[in-house]
């Protein structure tokens, strides 16, 4: 009985909030399954409903950044690299694309850069202490342009207000997208969460730490914008 009703609770809690993804069915290339098989068990962390212990996890005490969407991996991995004081959790649910990160992880030697493959909501609210993260990342989410689809949006206010709570007083939160009316949701959105305050008067020029990706030199160079807010828990 014990065993029905958890399982009851738990899928309560999937159908309470927003998934902003779709499963797609993408093509998995032999590298992305190999580096997938072989670095789940060693980078990888599977999703539990329980708080999970970063400094066990890291092997250390530091800076712990969130990454929520992940993509194909180089931008994540990149910023890890880079900053090698800060250990990264990335989250992604498409398992090409966990497969290149994990490729990146191996090919680069990163000892501060895990994985989660699960939907990031429930990571964070189930997973990640109040106050254990001193930055998140949001780069590019899916800008479900369909006006019937924008409801799947990650960038919601419930969602907000929990990513708030996990970060440290003065940590930050930095989104990013090229579509313009998602920009403006953005900042929104996040201009009405009490626990966060924009570090600019409106949208941030791309802070240093951000890779500049192919697609979106691609874009710039056609004229298409990108726009960045950067905001920090208060104290």
């Amino acid at each position: 009985m014990n065993g029905s009703g958890d399982e009851v609770a738990a899928e309560e809690r999937r159908a309470s909030h927003i998934r902003s993804f779709v499963l797609r069915q993408g093509r998995v290339s032999d590298a992305q399954r190999r580096f997938h098989e072989e670095g789940m068990p060693r980078w990888g962390i599977p999703y539990q409903a329980a708080l999970l212990d970063l400094d066990a996890v890291f092997g250390r005490q530091a800076p712990r950044i969130l990454e929520i969407g992940c993509g194909m991996g180089e931008t994540t991995a990149t910023i890890a690299a880079a900053q090698p004081q800060n250990d990264y959790l990335g989250i992604e649910v498409h398992t090409p694309g966990v497969g290149s990160l994990l490729k990146e992880i191996a090919t680069r030697e990163l000892s501060n850069l895990r994985v989660i493959q699960h939907d990031a909501v429930e990571v964070v609210r189930d997973m990640l202490a109040p106050a254990s993260l001193s930055g998140i990342h949001v780069f590019f989410p899916d800008p479900w342009p369909k006006k019937r689809q924008q409801k799947r949006r990650l960038i919601q206010p419930e969602f907000i207000k929990l990513l708030a709570t996990r970060l440290v007083p003065g940590g930050y939160l930095h989104c990013a997208t090229d579509w313009e009316d998602y920009a403006i949701q953005m900042l929104a959105v996040l201009s009405g969460e009490a626990l966060l305050q924009n570090t600019a008067k409106g949208f941030t020029p791309r802070p240093a730490y951000r890779p500049q990706t192919k697609f979106e030199s691609r874009g710039l160079r056609l004229g298409h914008g990108v726009w960045d807010v950067v905001f920090r828990r208060r104290n």
